[in-house]
């Protein structure tokens, strides 16, 4: 099992987040293969990473109709698995076109060397986004995952991969949580709460909110409903104080060496393939001990 971790000694580069901006994509992509990082840091092209968002940040912050998601997604991979390897890109699909028609434009190549072994990541929740995942992507990145409940996700994937001809183990499966180690279990649990508070109430709006649903179908609808009103009435001390320790505790690794040596345990047995950290700590040397504490453990139980 791997670890991974922000932040790091180099920067894993994502190459956009939302496939309805197409030009964004393309931007990001191109900086990224070409070595030339938006944010001029040393950059380590470890794959494409895409994920659909949802109404509140399409239709609030980039003024785009929050249509046809995951039509969206499936065009967004095939554009990018062109311009990755080399190819003067052409597309005509049912959102996208390229060049668009009745203008200037023409099919161009990228400048970058060509990466056609760039592999494609898809964070996705909804079951139809998980089989598409399955289906055409090299790797997933949970979110709102428990690996106590893994099948929900897990078994959407295995279907969309079967359905392509494909197997799970094809797939490199990203999930974990925050770390953080101590003795005191119940304060380590009460600094997740406001987070998780965070992604069940303020990650969407009251009618979309794709995490929360996750959360509900692993068997915390009460819970996640009752978070998601608190915290949309501005209750959000409230909105904490009411996620379940049963929660917190399955979707992270908290506690003592040994507890978290069994939390790793789970991950491992439920098909997570990498396991993505964030160590806890207040400054970049404290975070940096604890990844270091874990993976002392990671690599006891590799002996």
């Amino acid at each position: 099992m791997d670890a991974v971790v922000h932040p790091v000694a180099h920067v894993e580069e994502a190459v956009a987040r939302e496939p309805h901006t197409v030009h964004g994509v393309a931007e990001r992509l191109h900086a990224a293969v070409a070595g030339q990082p938006p944010v001029g840091a040393p950059v380590a092209l470890v794959g494409a990473r895409l994920g659909v968002s949802g109404p509140q940040v399409i239709e609030g912050w980039h003024g785009l109709r929050f249509d046809r998601p995951l039509t969206r997604m499936r065009e967004i991979v095939e554009i990018v698995r062109r311009a990755t390897g080399g190819e003067r890109v052409t597309f005509k699909g049912q959102v996208y076109e390229l060049p668009r028609p009745g203008g200037e434009g023409k099919a161009l190549r990228s400048s970058a060397q060509p990466r056609p072994d760039v592999p494609i990541y898809l964070a996705t929740l909804s079951p139809r986004g998980l089989e598409l995942t399955g289906e055409i992507a090299d790797g997933w990145l949970g979110t709102s995952f428990m690996p106590d409940h893994a099948r929900i996700f897990l078994d959407h994937i295995e279907a969309g991969a079967r359905r392509a001809g494909r197997s799970l183990a094809r797939l490199d499966l990203q999930a974990g949580g925050a770390v953080a180690f101590g003795d005191d279990v119940e304060r380590l649990l009460a600094a997740r709460k406001p987070g998780l508070a965070f992604t069940l109430g303020a990650m969407g709006s009251r009618e979309h909110n794709f995490y929360n649903d996750a959360f509900k179908r692993a068997g915390y609808a009460d819970a996640a409903t009752e978070v998601q009103r608190l915290w949309l009435d501005g209750k959000r001390e409230e909105a904490a104080a009411r996620v379940p320790d049963d929660l917190a505790r399955k979707a992270n690794l908290l506690g003592t060496d040994a507890m978290v040596r069994e939390r790793l345990r789970v991950y491992r047995d439920a098909g997570v393939t990498t396991l993505r950290v964030d160590p806890a700590g207040a400054t970049p040397d404290a975070r940096l001990a604890t990844l270091g504490r874990l993976m002392d453990l990671v690599n006891h139980d590799r002996r």
